[in-house]
């Protein structure tokens, strides 16, 4: 609790006993109205200070100015008819006080909640100096600089491990409880926390752009986009709000002048007493708190809740999309498939000695590649074993979704797929092994080629099920492999239809071909590693990449991020949002539903203040309680 909610407590305390007190203390006349009206200032007068600035300022239709209009008008009331009953006004801006305290504390505590699960900014980095430990600002660390992590600390910068073995519990960035072991070599994210053995960490990122940051600045800039939902409630609240003002001013002076005109009775103030009344009950019960309160609420709870499960949305906007999704369109390397490689055979062209054709292919093959990002890359470079020596290689040039030529030991070598063959004028072998062919050609003459197989993941096949039971009509593989691994891959896993040889330009056709026919029914989503996929991931109408660990190309190219790289979260994140969207419109339905029943009956004088007080704090705080269950997913 904080000190403007403990402050607020203490008010409501005080104006409660004070209130108790006076309903056993025998006093009338002024001073019986000096006391309430000193109750009243001690439970209201923010209330009123806040009416009174929206009325400066221009905004003067809101809940304060409602509220002060309605328990000012009560007091008025009472003091013309001189009856002493100022209980009701005060008893109505106590009742909305203790209501605005349980929807305070209730966000407070959503909030907090959120902090707390997102509480993975490091406060410090160490590094060595003279010989000692020295802490530094993270921001204060340079590319290239070694840190030291020790047990229990955060890793505070993206780097790689340079000695040391370790645990990391990486919970707060993937929603994944098992740790992650680490050894010298291994890429390390900012925001884990080291569990047992000390690490030294060459960096590799300045702290604004490590993950930590990144994920940091998409949670705090996720309100800002709102949904539809949310717009439609704030355009609505900027409507009703004057609305409601003139009706209770209607309803307040044309009943009695109707009743006067066409009745031929006389002039009665009574009359007129029992419509204002009516009418300030009307003000009351009209407050759209609960839905200006609710509402955002409601986004920014499930906003946290996924982003504990490891599934990162940019906003409420993108929440609202994803609950909406019929056809999700996959990537096949690295959002399906781990990306990891494995050299399966060889076939060289010249029949040479298959020991000697085998070193020689993938040494070339591994040095012209060696600069590339691609899971292919790295697999030859890991296959190769061996260190480049980059000094034998000129004139890279990587061609994207063909290939990549260089020149090697002043021999033109170029590697990559059948159409970079046919580019360069020479004819591949066709090769009848399914999996990853990769073409060699050595000054112009066609060399052999390479087999790899990319090891599909544990969970994919039944991401693929769970996205069917999530009301998914339609699962589709884009993907630069060749046809007989796409299709391997895809009965595999289940999809229901496969384009295969596609380049990235080819890719954004073919899922404007999918939009085209999906319009609809339903928004369609493309999921992707991150890396090469930024243009689909963009088009579509929902972006889910991959976080890879957290590359930066993920978080900034998609509308939502899946850190630990777990094709079953997307179906999650869809019940997600649909569980989120379900609570969004629960309250619109309960707070218009119980609203407008009571405006209808108040407006026959079937409605007390005290009722009135119900629909409006009483909707108001069931709506906050029900918009803090968005937050609760892990069992979704």
């Amino acid at each position: 609790m904080n000190k403007k909610q403990r402050n607020m407590l203490v008010r409501i305390i005080i104006a409660s006993a004070m209130t108790v007190a006076l309903q056993f203390i025998g006093v009338g006349g002024w001073l019986r109205l000096a006391l309430y009206v000193a109750v009243y200032l001690i439970i209201g007068f923010d209330i009123l200070l806040k009416a009174c600035k929206g009325i400066i300022n221009g905004r003067v239709f809101d809940e304060n100015f409602l509220m002060a209009v309605a328990t000012v008008g009560a007091f008025a009331l009472a003091v013309y008819e001189r009856s002493g009953e100022y209980m009701e006004a005060v008893a109505v801006m106590l009742f909305y006080q203790v209501g605005e305290f349980f929807q305070s504390y209730a966000v407070g505590k959503s909030r907090r909640s959120i902090a707390a699960l997102m509480d993975i900014r490091p406060d410090y980095a160490n590094i060595e100096k003279d010989g000692d430990i020295v802490r530094v600002s993270p921001d204060k660390v340079e590319i290239g600089q070694i840190i030291i992590v020790r047990p229990g600390e955060k890793v505070p910068v993206d780097g790689v491990v340079v000695s040391g073995e370790s645990s990391l519990d990486t919970s707060a960035l993937t929603g994944e409880s098992l740790p992650r072991e680490v050894h010298s070599g291994n890429e390390v994210i900012s925001g884990c926390i080291n569990i047992s053995g000390l690490l030294k960490i060459r960096t590799t990122k300045d702290f604004g752009d490590s993950t930590v940051s990144k994920i940091l600045e998409l949670v705090e800039d996720s309100a800002s986009r709102k949904s539809k939902s949310e717009n439609f409630i704030s355009r609505f609240a900027r409507s009703y709000t004057p609305a409601v003002c003139y009706c209770a001013l209607a309803l307040a002076l044309l009943p009695p002048v109707f009743l006067l005109l066409f009745n031929g009775a006389a002039f009665e103030l009574a009359t007129f007493e029992t419509w204002i009344y009516r009418a300030l009950v009307f003000l009351v019960i009209s407050c759209p708190c609960a839905l200006v309160v609710s509402i955002p609420l409601s986004f920014f709870a499930g906003i946290g809740g996924a982003s504990r499960e490891g599934v990162l949305v940019k906003g409420s906007n993108v929440l609202e999309t994803l609950s909406k999704v019929r056809t999700v369109v996959f990537d096949k390397t690295g959002t399906m498939t781990q990306g990891v490689f494995e050299v399966n055979a060889f076939h060289d062209h010249n029949d040479m000695d298959i020991e000697y054709s085998k070193t020689r292919l993938l040494e070339y093959a591994a040095i012209v590649e060696s600069s590339s990002s691609h899971p292919i890359g790295k697999s030859l470079l890991r296959a190769y074993g061996h260190n480049v020596d980059h000094s034998r290689m000129s004139n890279l040039r990587e061609i994207g979704g063909l290939g990549v030529t260089a020149v090697i030991d002043g021999k033109t070598v170029a590697a990559g797929n059948e159409k970079l063959m046919k580019s360069i004028g020479v004819t591949p072998c066709h090769c009848h092994t399914a999996g990853t062919i990769v073409h060699i050609a050595i000054d112009g003459e066609y060399s052999g080629h390479i087999v790899l197989g990319d090891v599909v993941k544990p969970t994919s096949a039944e991401a693929v099920a769970d996205l069917r039971k999530s009301g998914v009509a339609q699962t589709v593989m884009l993907t630069g492999d060749t046809h007989a691994v796409a299709v391997q891959t895809a009965e595999k896993l289940g999809i229901d239809k496969v384009y295969s040889d596609l380049l990235p330009a080819d890719k954004v056709a073919r899922l404007e071909t999918i939009l085209k026919v999906s319009e609809g029914d339903g928004k369609v989503a493309f999921v992707g590693d991150g890396i090469n996929d930024a243009p689909v991931l963009s088009r579509a109408d929902l972006g889910i990449a991959m976080g890879a660990m957290g590359s930066d190309a993920a978080i900034e190219a998609a509308d939502v991020v899946l850190m630990d790289d777990d094709p079953m979260k997307i179906g999650k994140a869809i019940r997600i949002s649909r569980r989120c969207l379900r609570i969004v419109w629960e309250n619109i339905m309960m707070a218009l539903g119980v609203k407008g029943v009571c405006l209808i009956l108040g407006v026959f004088g079937i409605v007390s203040m005290w009722l009135a007080v119900f629909a409006d704090v009483g909707v108001m705080i069931l709506a906050v309680l029900n918009a803090i269950r968005a937050m609760y997913v892990r069992k979704i």
